[in-house]
């Protein structure tokens, strides 16, 4: 039998001990051993191959019923709620840049004509729209 630590005590010290290397994890990204992108890349067929194996066998809708809701809403009440603000004003020139595009081409439609509330020809200003979003989304994807 192999020797290791009692399950509880490995789970205690990473509760403890990781949170404090919190400069090591800085300093690893900031000074990669290899590009992540590089390595990212290299790595796309076997990820195809990873999530078309991982989707035809079940497995998120497993793990969607294992975790359940309350793992789900306890990690976003404990984790997501105090990371929300500062991880939007830290992505906020980001989300500009990315939907800067989509901004220019909403901007730049000519929208149907207006008709009375309910009516269904207005359901065309709404196709207006999303053509041209779809546009940018494909433009984007080549």
């Amino acid at each position: 039998m192999a020797a290791i630590k009692g399950l509880g005590d490995i789970a205690k010290k990473y509760g403890t001990v990781t949170p404090g290397r919190s400069a090591d994890y800085t300093e690893g990204v900031k000074n990669p051993k290899r590009s992540w992108a590089a390595g990212a890349k290299a790595a796309e067929e076997a990820y195809k191959t990873g999530v078309m194996k991982a989707a035809n066998a079940g497995r998120f809708g497993k793990g969607v019923t294992k975790a359940g809701d309350g793992k789900w809403s306890k990690g976003v009440v404990e984790k997501g709620t105090t990371r929300w603000g500062q991880g939007v004003q830290l992505g906020q020139g980001a989300y500009e840049q990315g939907f800067a595009p989509y901004h220019q081409a909403i901007s730049s439609v000519t929208l149907s004509p207006r008709f009375a509330r309910r009516d269904p020809r207005n359901l065309q200003r709404v196709a207006d729209v999303v053509n041209a979003v779809g546009k940018v989304k494909e433009a984007q994807a080549s």
